[in-house]
């Protein structure tokens, strides 16, 4: 199948607190049912599972921004993403008329992981992404149901997995790019990547590799940007024709936030 005769996918990746706090997420929601064509939304939720974790007295550690999953916490983090957050996405879609599917990587085996090596940091009970089933996810994309995939995977030996959901959005777009036109697009609090932390309109337009480099080296970007950079820049190797960083809010503005060029 050539380019031209592809059709338009949008996976649109939010962080955990756009969809914690009801009037962001009812504003998302509501963005994302008008969408165009075919779409998949992915899900974090880091602060509601650490509000659990801390009413039932489980300390939640965080190393670089991720967090260190022990048994007590993956518990906890999966009644949160693959319930109460997922699940409350799945009905307000609903109530939208979107026909939303709550999944977590276990369901239909659609992303399989394996738990991440130690090296400098022993994150624990993590998963890194090994296989996304892009043929069966793209069979229900086509029957007109939209996917809301939790931070979840599994190893197809019994066990889940806590795994980033940039990650997840990034391979699930590289799945799916062999079956549709695919733009993803990161979404979170600021405009999208910024030259100066401390002026939200500084929004840099455009990063190619070399650009991203530069930045990298001179501290422009730093911390949680660079691997979600990373994601954008594999997304776009492995096929994924755009690759957009910006607000949530703007998901519908056609030159918003950062785009991701070779």
């Amino acid at each position: 199948m050539n380019d031209k005769t592809m059709e338009k996918l949008t996976i649109i990746k939010v962080g955990g607190k756009i969809v914690e706090e009801p009037e962001t997420l009812k504003k998302l929601l509501s963005d994302f049912s008008m969408i165009q064509g075919y779409k998949v939304l992915v899900h974090g939720g880091g602060r509601s599972a650490t509000k659990l974790a801390d009413r039932l007295g489980i300390e939640s550690k965080m190393v670089n921004g991720r967090r260190i999953t022990d048994e007590d916490t993956l518990r906890v983090v999966t009644m949160v993403y693959g319930g109460l957050v997922n699940k409350n996405i799945v009905a307000g879609l609903q109530a939208l008329n979107v026909n939303a599917l709550g999944l977590t990587g276990a369901d239909m085996n659609i992303i399989r992981s394996e738990i991440r090596p130690v090296k400098e940091v022993d994150y624990g009970l993590v998963g890194d992404v090994k296989a996304v089933d892009g043929k069966l996810l793209s069979e229900l994309i086509k029957k007109d149901i939209v996917p809301v995939l939790a931070p979840l995977t599994h190893d197809k030996k019994g066990n889940m997995l806590n795994t980033n959901a940039d990650t997840i959005a990034g391979e699930t777009a590289k799945a799916l790019a062999g079956y549709f036109e695919v733009t993803l697009m990161f979404c979170f609090e600021k405009k999208g990547v910024l030259s100066d932390e401390s002026n939200d309109d500084s929004v840099i337009p455009q990063i190619t590799k070399a650009l991203f480099d530069q930045y990298v080296s001179e501290g422009i970007i730093q911390g949680g940007m660079i691997p979600k950079l990373e994601n954008a820049f594999e997304a776009i190797d492995a096929g994924v024709k755009h690759v957009v960083i910006t607000r949530a809010s703007d998901i519908h503005k056609k030159d918003a936030g950062t785009r991701i060029r070779i």
